[in-house]
């Protein structure tokens, strides 16, 4: 276990740490959310499989999910801050790689590494922004959201045109840039933080059905999440769009959902039965895969805006939902570990699930029911979270 002491440093300011962890959070997407644009032309120039495709997109998601599980363990034996260093260079490393290892081995293998720094940042940030400004975690937490979809949305709509200039290998590299810059911040803005080792901690609570439930409905609907991202500029390149144009269509869904998760987070207060929002924007989400199976071309704005408007909102609502369920902070943190964790690991199968039928039908319109199916059922999950429920023993 790491010996944590304080830095006499003067502490940073305000606007300084606020800017590290935007950029922290920009840099948590990119290296997903910048293939799908690009996704014939790597397929062309690596002859990377479909089912491989998916798994640019599976395996850090995948990764994402086991570090959460293991949440406390990294913040014991890391440290906070120093864990979430770690995770960024790990993330321009893995950019970086992507110059000299872009065959199909080579992109699996450093989507591995981004996914792993990525999930030091997710499992660990949340912790250092709860411990050192619990007065403003909401607000900071909001700006760290923001930027990930930011980084999403700049990453989808800037690769195509990039890349026509540069080549797809740079483009993927080009992000090592901006993942060091924020290593840089970082360790500028949090230097002069305590790096306290975090305690024992609750257990999760792997035996509750409530939470299994809740990690069940978390995992799916990020799946529409994972889904859209890996597979909705491919989709649209078959249906005769541009590499550019379909970018942009995916830039412009991540757009509508920081747009629509900062909307539900200014009335979520106004809602104590979270099952009113729960039902309509998984009704939302359904609109939108119906637009996608029935006609696609025609409907693509309006599917990207019932899809940015549902997905944006689902994922802050799964949290609030899962986090009214407990009360104190040990508990709420165990729970949001499990749930997390199990629901990310969920979440990955949907890239490589979609690539499979791609790869065996030569269109992606069946993944798109396939995924409607599910929220299908989030939608018969949603009604038992009434108001006042809690875990077995929870306080």
């Amino acid at each position: 276990m790491p010996v944590e002491r304080p830095v006499s440093s003067p502490l940073p300011s305000s606007a300084l740490l606020v800017a590290a962890i935007i950029l922290l959070g920009l840099n948590l997407r990119p290296i997903l959310a910048a293939i799908g644009p690009l996704l014939d032309s790597i397929q062309a120039s690596t002859g990377l499989s479909n089912a491989d495709a998916g798994l640019l997109t599976t395996v850090p998601v995948f990764a994402m999910g086991v570090c959460a599980l293991a949440g406390a363990q990294l913040q014991r034996r890391l440290g906070v801050a120093r864990g979430i260093g770690l995770g960024i260079a790990i993330i321009a490393a893995a950019c970086a790689l992507r110059w000299p290892l872009h065959g199909s081995g080579g992109l699996i293998a450093t989507a591995a590494l981004g996914g792993l720094g990525i999930a030091l940042v997710q499992a660990l940030l949340p912790a250092f922004i709860k411990r050192h400004f619990p007065e403003r975690a909401g607000q900071l937490m909001g700006f760290y959201t923001t930027g990930i979809m930011g980084g999403a949305a700049i990453a989808a709509a800037s690769a195509s045109p990039l890349a026509q200039s540069w080549g797809w290998q740079a483009l993927l590299a080009l992000w090592a840039l901006p993942a060091v810059a924020a290593a840089l911040l970082w360790r500028r803005a949090a230097a002069s933080r305590v790096d306290m080792a975090g305690g024992a901690g609750a257990s999760l609570p792997v035996g509750s059905s409530r939470a299994w439930l809740l990690m069940v409905f978390f995992g799916i609907g990020t799946g529409a999440y994972t889904l859209v991202l890996a597979w909705l500029p491919p989709f649209y390149t078959e249906l005769g769009w541009s590499a550019a144009d379909s970018g942009l269509l995916l830039g412009g869904l991540t757009l509508v959902e920081v747009l629509a998760g900062l909307a539900i987070s200014s009335v979520i207060h106004r809602f104590p039965d979270r099952r009113i929002l729960l039902l309509s924007v998984l009704l939302a989400v359904l609109a939108g895969l119906v637009c996608l199976i029935v006609a696609p071309a025609q409907l693509a704005i309006p599917a990207v805006i019932l899809l940015g408007c549902g997905i944006g909102s689902l994922f802050p609502l799964s949290l609030i939902v899962s986090m009214d369920h407990v009360r104190d902070p040990a508990g709420a943190g165990a729970l949001l570990g499990f749930v997390q964790g199990g629901g990310y690991i969920i979440a990955s199968s949907m890239p490589f699930i979609a690539g499979l039928i791609r790869q065996h039908s030569s269109s992606l319109a069946q993944a798109w029911m396939v995924m409607a199916g599910g929220v299908v059922l989030l939608l018969l999950i949603a009604v038992r979270f009434a108001p006042g429920a809690r875990l077995a023993g929870a306080r």
